[in-house]
């Protein structure tokens, strides 16, 4: 099953040469960039035009493996509240990003609350704006998509755990990636108070402390799920260091500060 582009000329170019060119200059400049092994990131997923600066800062100083999950959050299609695909491909206008069905099984045989739904993945952007990226750096990759529906902590924690303790066993290097935008539609100001305090959490490495924040504070974060799995697995990968690479809201790009969006562009290892 190839999985079709459901975003491309919205969210990003669908020109392949205009969208390739795009990303490029998203990358950070590499003069004295140190590209370094992580275990994790967590990049936006609103628009190229907006948010693809983070995203590109953010993976243009990692490297990147050939093994890949992609965490995301399942925005508005019906369908599971932890679905995976693990078989097929997907397709942008890059070509076909082969999903690793060998990894994907791994994980499902590890947390039965992992759904098989093509559903669920049909309609959401999430995921599917972070491939390209992928494709640019790193062509022959393979990925394993994951979208999550659901809010409740004990839930994200068992997706977590089982993705650490699949991803720990492994063999090969496999980077977790989760896409995540922070808060949304407040102003510019309130924007980057709120984002700030997730960000402290994200920065610590904290669970609970990042779920209760986002909670206690209002902070709309939609990847708020993935990044709670995120740093759960984390915790069995043995990661103890994070670093925020860039932050921004999409005033910087669109110049409306009576409603944005934040991101932030973060490593994990």
């Amino acid at each position: 099953m190839v999985r079709l582009p459901a975003v491309a000329g919205r969210f990003y170019p669908s020109d392949p040469a205009e969208l390739s060119a795009q990303i490029r200059e998203y990358f950070a400049p590499q003069n004295g960039l140190v590209v370094r092994n992580v275990k994790a990131c967590l990049v936006p997923h609103a628009g190229l035009m907006y948010s693809g600066h983070v995203a590109g800062a953010v993976f243009s100083s990692i490297r990147i493996p050939e093994k890949v999950v992609i965490l995301g959050v399942r925005h508005r299609p019906p369908g599971s509240p932890a679905a995976i695909m693990s078989s097929g491909a997907w397709r942008t206008p890059l070509g076909d990003a082969e999903i690793d069905h060998e990894l994907a099984e791994k994980l499902r045989v590890a947390c039965p609350l992992l759904t098989e739904d093509a559903v669920a993945h049909s309609k959401e952007h999430s995921l599917e704006v972070e491939i390209p990226f992928l494709q640019v750096l790193h062509p022959d990759f393979r990925f394993v998509p994951i979208a999550l529906g659901t809010a409740h902590f004990e839930t994200l924690v068992s997706v977590g755990e089982a993705i650490g303790g699949v991803l720990a066993a492994e063999n090969e290097e496999v980077l977790l990636v989760t896409s995540s935008d922070l808060n949304h539609y407040e102003d510019d100001a309130t924007t980057r108070v709120k984002d700030r305090k997730a960000i402290e959490q994200l920065l610590s490495m904290n669970v609970r402390g990042l779920y209760d924040v986002c909670r206690k504070e209002e902070i709309s974060m939609c990847g708020l799920g993935p990044a709670v799995a995120m740093l759960t697995a984390l915790q069995l990968l043995k990661a103890g260091n994070a670093e925020l690479i860039r932050y921004a809201t999409s005033a910087d790009r669109g110049g409306d500060l009576s409603a944005v969006v934040g991101y932030a562009g973060m490593v994990f290892w």
